[in-house]
């Protein structure tokens, strides 16, 4: 990504994350945010093999996947307080995410850390849907079924509001993001909303 295509990136505020479910893959759009809420430029595409191992994803520019952008890949494989590092469109690493497994087990908690910015901590923000979630893991039949139910993320710098991923209602994972600090570099957004969904159940 060139540093013309960042700093373009760096000036939205607002995202919008759509999961497609194709045959034997999942895939991600990042759109910006148009007038009315609606999907306006495609800004980031992933493709994911659904029992593939969950490791190491790439984000490519448009779904021809010609030209990466950015991608995280995890420190140790299986591992589930491993670190992902993220990486630019050279495989420079630009930031690293991790989730905190023991904090993770009354509600999923995550840590991206940006350099010069520090560390953010996101976790649901409804503690109650976050139990019912692990629930509904355990009921019989029921846990083979996807979790509809809209979970949210908000992630914090201390007490300052950093930026929040907020699911909405439906089976088809959709999501805003919705960025409050201008420093936030918009590629660690992205990786670390597209890793809510895909390494969640991790």
């Amino acid at each position: 990504m060139s540093p013309l295509d960042v700093q373009g990136l760096q000036a939205h505020s607002r995202l919008l994350i759509r999961q497609r479910i194709r045959l034997m893959v999942n895939q991600y759009e990042v759109h910006a945010e148009a007038p009315g809420g609606k999907e306006g430029e495609l800004l980031a595409f992933a493709q994911q093999k659904r029992m593939a191992f969950k490791e190491q994803v790439t984000l490519y520019t448009d779904d021809t996947k010609s030209r990466p952008i950015l991608g995280f890949k995890a420190r140790k494989r299986i591992d589930l307080a491993s670190a992902y590092d993220i990486t630019d469109a050279d495989g420079r690493a630009i930031g690293v995410f991790r989730k905190d497994f023991k904090k993770s087990l009354l509600a999923s908690t995550w840590h991206l850390e940006q350099p010069g910015l520090g560390v953010t901590t996101g976790s649901e923000r409804n503690k109650a849907l976050a139990v019912l979630r692990r629930v509904w893991q355990f009921i019989p039949w029921v846990e083979a079924l996807p979790f509809a139910w809209p979970y949210h993320f908000d992630f914090h710098a201390g007490d300052q509001l950093v930026f929040s991923v907020d699911k909405k209602f439906g089976i088809r994972d959709r999501y805003v993001v919705e960025i409050h600090d201008p420093r936030l570099d918009r590629r660690l957004v992205i990786a670390q909303a597209v890793g809510l969904d895909a390494l969640q159940s991790r």
